[in-house]
């Protein structure tokens, strides 16, 4: 088959170009820039990105490590502080003088450098929280292309802006032309095709797919400089600073820090006193006097919430900032790219080796795009609550019924990644599963469609690893048999529920991987999990039931190749849960 051809060569490119190529499906990747070698070096400190854990986990397992090595993985080892750290702040008029702490500023985010594996410590503490992961974007930009270098099956065209594109029952065609345009016109021929480039992307215009939402729904100033701060590796959330308008404080490498402020909505300049003076109540606040620090660079950007009204035309699809914008009280967009790859990833895969149904690439679409709506959604309803847009009585009232919810509480949540602003998305209404839950099916920790814990596994050669390690391969059936870790494999692979389930698992429409568990959230002895190549849970079974397993495994590869899969996918019309988004969308 032909290659698939992914357009954009930023991190959401580049890591679908890197997971893809791990499925070993070759990749031509087109990209605008004219190259490392003509093009400026982008190094902006003040564009950085935050990733959930879960995303960071990604990023490793595609090999993707920057060149400190473990200060990366040490970045997202230490867990969030548990604790609330009391700082004096100056208040309102009181220059230079800090007042006794009738606030409090959270401590919501921990990086120290660290020599455990990664995610040793989250696991020998249940009750830790693994902490997100803040890293310059060239940084990651650097890795992934560091990464994809050693990937033969995957090539890199620069200077090549898509044109035109055809499709065909067999692939798709995009015509090309470099900087300058004129004749130079290349012709490539791909079985699919991805448009990751950016808000502005030309793809999403050649396919037609609507772009409604939002501009400016929030604007930023942001500084990174360095300096010494009283908490290392960790970052600050200041709800009540001085100026009005909270100030966030993220640590990055070398003592450098990236400092974020909401600006008034009425689009005035920010002018170089004012963004000193901001950088300089913060740090005096949080020092009692202003340190010295070096300012390495700022910037002025805005939030937009837009959402493509299609995400899948055909054998072409949209990701990232090409099918979605958002970013305000503390989503990030980039995150939620990644998330867009490792989705479309496994299915493209699946796709390219051994066909696909119409429900398995549909299943992108209704899977992603119902979870960036909900994000949405959610920081759409907020926003005049933390905001202080027609005041909190009011929209506790209509926008968050029965929530005790204070502006500190929505705040602090959207930057730990919490709740509806943060929280991993629940799959609930995917198309990839069987039409009803099978016989047998019980409850664990886990809600079907959801991300599943992280515990140790072994798998039947007598390997040990963790669940996550062994995702972004095959299905996953997991056997939770306490007991299995006091015995030698000799006497367990071939006792009990074994035998019967290694069978089943043999007779699985798609490629499946057999491992044991010692425990998992919620579940009891002899109950079998499984589970998706991108960790979402299909279903729990009790005991070994090869029909319902195999029906398990039919839905999640969307029923066989070239048939609908019986499943509804939501059309390109407004669905209830939209109507809210696109009421707001469209005024």
């Amino acid at each position: 088959m032909d290659p698939v051809i992914v357009v954009g060569a930023g991190p959401v490119g580049l890591t679908l170009a890197l997971a893809l190529a791990r499925y070993e499906v070759p990749v031509t990747v087109l990209d605008e820039s004219p190259g490392e070698a003509g093009a400026p070096r982008e190094r902006r400190l003040a564009r950085t990105a935050v990733l959930r854990p879960e995303t960071a986990a990604l990023l490793e397992r595609l090999g993707c490590v920057t060149s400190e090595g473990t200060r990366w993985l040490g970045w997202r080892t230490l867990r969030r502080r548990t604790e609330v750290a009391r700082i004096p702040f100056a208040p309102p008029g009181g220059a230079g003088k800090a007042a006794e702490p009738t606030e409090f500023e959270d401590a919501f985010e921990a990086g120290e450098g660290a020599e455990e594996r990664p995610g040793d410590e989250r696991h020998a503490d249940p009750a830790a929280e693994p902490s997100p992961l803040h890293l310059p974007q060239h940084a990651l930009t650097r890795e992934l292309r560091a990464a994809l270098a050693g990937e033969a099956d995957v090539r890199i065209v620069h200077d090549s802006r898509v044109a035109l594109l055809e499709q065909d029952s067999s692939g798709v065609t995009a015509h090309t032309r470099g900087e300058g345009g004129g004749d130079n016109d290349t012709v490539w021929r791909g079985s699919y095709l991805i448009g990751c480039d950016g808000a502005r992307s030309v793809v999403r215009k050649l396919l037609g797919a609507r772009f409604p939402g939002r501009t400016a729904v929030e604007r930023y100033a942001v500084a990174a400089l360095r300096a010494e701060l009283p908490w290392p590796g960790e970052a600050v959330l200041h709800r009540s600073p001085p100026r009005g308008g909270e100030v966030t404080a993220r640590p990055l490498p070398d003592g450098v820090w990236r400092l974020d402020w909401p600006l008034p909505p009425d689009g005035g300049l920010v002018t170089p006193d004012a963004l000193l003076a901001r950088v300089g109540d913060s740090l005096a606040a949080w020092c009692g006097e202003a340190p010295a620090y070096e300012l390495l660079d700022t910037g002025v950007y805005a939030v937009h919430h837009r959402l493509a009204r299609r995400w899948r035309c055909g054998r072409a699809f949209l990701a990232g900032d090409a099918a979605h914008l958002l970013g305000a009280l503390g989503t990030q967009g980039l995150d939620e790219g990644l998330l867009d790859a490792e989705n479309l990833a496994w299915k493209l895969a699946l796709a390219w080796h051994h066909g696909a149904s119409e429900a398995l690439l549909d299943s992108y679409q209704a899977e992603r795009r119902e979870a960036v709506a909900a994000r949405l959604r959610a920081a759409d309803r907020m926003l005049p609550a933390v905001r202080g847009e027609g005041g909190w009585r009011t929209v506790r009232r209509t926008l968050v019924p029965g929530a005790a919810r204070s502006h500190d509480a929505l705040l602090t949540e959207g930057h730990l990644g919490r709740g509806l602003l943060g929280a991993p998305a629940v799959h609930s209404r995917t198309p990839l599963l069987p039409a009803a839950p099978p016989a047998g099916s019980v409850l664990v920790g886990t809600a079907v469609g959801a991300p599943v814990e992280d515990v140790p596994v072994t798998a039947p050669d007598g390997s040990e690893a963790w669940l996550r390690d062994r995702l972004g391969g095959d299905l996953l059936v997991v056997l939770v048999a306490p007991g299995t870790g006091v015995w030698e494999r000799r006497h367990w692979v071939g006792a009990g529920l074994m035998p019967a389930l290694a069978a089943a698992v043999s007779a699985l429409p798609m490629a499946a991987e057999l491992l044991v568990a010692e425990g998992y959230p919620g579940a009891d002895a002899h109950t079998v999990l499984v589970v998706r190549p991108d960790g979402r849970l299909v279903a729990a079974l009790a005991g070994v039931r090869a029909a319902e397993l195999y029906a398990c495994a039919d839905a999640a590869r969307g029923g066989a190749a070239g048939g609908s899969g019986g499943a509804e996918v939501p059309s390109e019309e407004s669905t209830p849960q939209e109507a809210t988004s696109e009421a707001t969308a469209n005024r």
